[in-house]
């Protein structure tokens, strides 16, 4: 398939999912900060704002795991507990939509296009924003944390939306910004897309089987 075929198919599906964080909004300022609150007050006061970003898209306990290098499931598990309740007053008030966030998505749902959110974020943590935004409504599922068994890369949440929305592999385009989105994809079968919104470069997007590697979400709709 030449490129140009490729990137005409991006607009060819029914159902488009996306990740959240990176992908449709930028929380990072709100991730460190909530990050370094709970690593500052056990020691950890030398790990990097860059360091905490790029574990975005990972479980909490995965992320602390990796700042701190400790494995006991019930001190991370503490260190998640104190970090959502930061989460709870600082996150949204430190999070932004990208600036095409809107206009993409209200393009996707007038072609008459399924549209979902699959993220490791709490599910409540993103309709806090999105009904803070007013788009809530433009979603016809949001699949968080709290609703699988199993994070990303597991493909457990894209799979449940797909089935919810009675979509098949075929007509389903995952959109995220990380390996771990691309892995996700690559694990449900589903077709996938890249957006250079975080800290994941092209290269590292294109490694994997994918539609496209955009720099922006507007490129979905031309």
């Amino acid at each position: 398939m030449s490129q140009n075929s490729k990137e005409e198919k991006v607009m060819n599906y029914t159902t488009y999912l996306f990740d959240f964080d990176y992908t449709l909004a930028n929380s990072s300022a709100g991730i460190v900060l909530c990050f370094q609150h709970v690593l500052q007050r056990h020691g950890y006061v030398e790990v990097s704002d860059d360091a905490i970003k790029r574990t975005i898209g990972k479980t909490l306990e995965e992320s602390f795991s990796i700042l701190t290098g400790v494995t006991n499931e019930e001190l991370l598990k503490a260190y998640r507990s104190e970090y959502v309740k930061e989460a709870d007053v600082f996150m949204t008030a430190n999070t932004v939509l990208y600036p095409e966030t809107d206009s993409t998505i209200r393009a996707l749902k007038k072609a008459g296009k399924k549209t979902g959110i699959i993220s490791t974020k709490f599910r409540y943590r993103i309709c806090e924003l999105l009904d803070k935004k007013q788009l809530t409504g433009l979603f016809d599922i949001i699949v968080g944390g709290e609703d699988v068994k199993a994070p990303k890369p597991s493909p457990e949440g894209l799979l449940f939306a797909m089935e919810r929305l009675g979509a098949s592999k075929e007509e389903t385009l995952y959109i995220g910004d990380s390996v771990v989105d691309a892995e996700t994809a690559l694990a449900a079968g589903v077709d996938f897309a890249g957006v250079t919104h975080g800290v994941t470069t092209a290269d590292e997007l294109a490694r994997y089987p994918h539609r496209k590697v955009m720099c922006s979400l507007e490129e979905l709709i031309g």
